[in-house]
């Protein structure tokens, strides 16, 4: 039988990189699928979808709020065509209801060991309408190496440059803030994969660069530090979320390989100074997160926090707005305050600002998040900050070989510098 799975084509925020990774949802869905399925993927980012194309049944992986509407586009087309159509990953979850309405079948919540159900029933002409396992989560044990065979690679680089792949080691979060929706889809309890299936993923990855995409690493000591402890024999050099304020962490994270973390920046405290100082005497980068438009934030605060992020020296730095996903924390404050002026999920790209702020209009936080942006690569442009970053990642393979002739040659196309 052939399914294709499709993942729909999204906007990247007007001042992000253009470049995209090869996405992480379909590729682990699809190590659940039973063997006799012969899956075609397409990531509509990288390659138009063929329509045309005889296939048996769709699958249509969300990831973002902002792919749900092209989403259900997709759907439609195939649907008119009398293939039937099944929706699942975290978006889905999100706009359940919505989904529904353009699928034949929605499958809510982690996809192991459950497949083989759904795939009998579509052969059988029995697909039910909603698959709800969201509070059903299956034993971690049973999460396999995901599938980057069905990845056209050569799509996903960076002028020349493979970048990242994708992998992570543990799910749930237990920590549940306030604009994000991971306790709602993957729990509050931490679940970390076995280590020695987490590391075995890893080995198995034909690049030497990853990106960790757990939620948080730092959500229990000695599981982090295990970890990290068996990854340095890989040689893997990888960015992720945070890692645990701890020196003993830290210093097991730099010598397995720590590149650079995504590091929330809130306010401009002691502590985060202190925080970013500890990565970079550890040989870690920072990009720090910038979330603007929270009620406590005011026009003067904004650009007090600007001028902080200068000078503690961040590597990088992203900024977003507050963006009331469903089923967030934020999306239920705002809505029962009826501060949430659209629902067009089009909108929802974490640059446009759908919601009324407290202190400023909704123009003005628009205004302060471009001031932003302008004010922190004033001096440095964001493809200087972006090639310094890149040259830690080349020091690291350097120390342990694993930087060759090939690779020198591409960081000097896409970065015009002379790397050596």
């Amino acid at each position: 039988m052939k399914f294709k799975l499709i993942y729909p084509k999204w906007s990247k925020m007007e001042r992000q990189t253009e470049f995209h990774l090869p996405p992480h949802g379909p590729i682990v869905f699809a190590a659940s699928l039973p063997e006799d399925v012969d899956v075609e993927f397409t990531d509509e980012n990288v390659e138009p979808i063929d329509f045309e194309d005889p296939v048996d049944f769709i699958g249509i992986s969300m990831m973002l709020t902002i792919q749900v509407k092209r989403g259900l586009q997709i759907a439609d087309i195939f649907r008119k065509k009398g293939v039937k159509v099944i929706f699942g990953g975290i978006a889905t979850m999100l706009h359940a209801e919505e989904v529904m309405q353009h699928a034949d079948a929605v499958f809510l919540g982690e996809a192991e060991g459950r497949m083989t159900e759904v795939f009998n029933d579509f052969k059988n002409n029995r697909l039910r309408k909603v698959y709800d396992y969201l509070n059903e989560q299956p034993p971690i044990e049973m999460v396999g190496t995901a599938r980057r065979d069905i990845l056209n690679r050569d799509l996903y680089n960076y002028k020349g440059i493979q970048m990242v792949d994708l992998v992570h080691a543990s799910r749930g979060c237990r920590f549940n803030c306030f604009p994000c929706a991971v306790a709602y889809l993957g729990g509050r309890q931490f679940r970390p994969r076995p280590i020695d299936k987490a590391i075995a993923e890893m080995a198995s990855i034909d690049n030497n660069r990853l990106f960790i995409v757990d939620n948080s690493l730092a959500q229990d000591t000695q599981w982090e530090m295990d970890l990290f402890a068996e990854m340095i024999p890989l040689k893997k050099k990888w960015c992720s979320h945070p890692i645990e304020d701890n020196p003993k962490v830290l210093d097991l994270a730099a010598q397995a390989g720590a590149w650079y973390v995504y590091q929330a920046v809130f306010d401009t405290s002691q502590y985060i100074r202190d925080r970013i100082r500890r990565y970079h005497d550890h040989g870690i980068g920072v990009e720090g997160t910038i979330l603007l438009g929270l009620d406590t934030h005011t026009e003067d605060f904004i650009k007090e926090l600007i001028d902080f992020l200068l000078e503690i020296e961040l590597d990088l730095a992203e900024f977003t707005v507050l963006t009331p996903f469903p089923h967030t924390r934020a999306f239920e404050k705002l809505q029962a305050e009826d501060r949430i002026f659209t629902y067009d999920w089009d909108k929802y790209t974490a640059d446009q600002v759908v919601f009324r702020p407290k202190h400023m209009s909704a123009e003005r936080l628009g205004e302060l998040l471009s001031y932003a942006w302008d004010s922190f690569y004033k001096n440095e442009s964001q493809q200087l900050k972006m090639s310094r970053l890149y040259q830690k990642v080349i020091a690291k393979e350097k120390a342990d070989n694993s930087y060759t002739p090939r690779k020198r040659e591409l960081a000097r196309q896409a970065f015009g510098q002379k790397l050596n």
